[in-house]
């Protein structure tokens, strides 16, 4: 693999944004949507990384006071299992971190075990359901938190 770069998301981004988020979710937001978080939410950080500029990822968080909640975190399928979701988780946390923002929280589907490993390794840990969450299939969301006094960082 050529080397990933992982930086904060900009408006030249959010129309690869957007067809990534088709790539991956059953029900993916909008390219408005996209331009909203990336260029006018205050409360917003969404990183991508890419490889040899074409943009392999995406993930976001929103600052809700002291608390950060992961709103989506996306690999292209064909760019899956290289440590590009890892690299992103990691530098989300330490930017979380970096604010003062110690506790993290989000929302992934039981079935997505790939998901919940990649979680499990950064100290994130499920803390209740949300029954029917997923619109789809109407398949719960596991609530899961990371607090600040877990030092990990990804499992290493």
């Amino acid at each position: 693999m050529n080397e990933m770069i992982v930086r904060r998301a900009e408006e030249r981004d959010v129309k690869a944004m957007a067809y990534l988020d088709t790539l991956c979710f059953a029900a993916p937001w909008s390219e408005t949507s996209f331009r909203q978080e990336v260029t006018a939410n205050n409360l917003a950080l969404y990183l991508v990384s890419e490889i040899d500029g074409a943009l392999t990822g995406y993930a976001g968080v929103w600052a809700i006071v002291d608390e950060g909640h992961i709103t989506n975190v996306a690999v292209h399928p064909d760019c899956r299992r290289q440590g590009i979701a890892r690299a992103l988780m990691q530098v989300l946390i330490r930017s979380c971190e970096e604010a003062g923002i110690l506790r993290q929280t989000l929302e992934v589907r039981p079935s997505n075990e790939a998901a919940l490993r990649l979680y499990k390794s950064f100290g994130f840990r499920e803390a209740g359901r949300r029954k029917g969450y997923y619109e789809d299939n109407g398949e719960d969301a596991l609530i899961m938190w990371r607090d600040g006094e877990n030092p990990e960082t990804g499992g290493q």
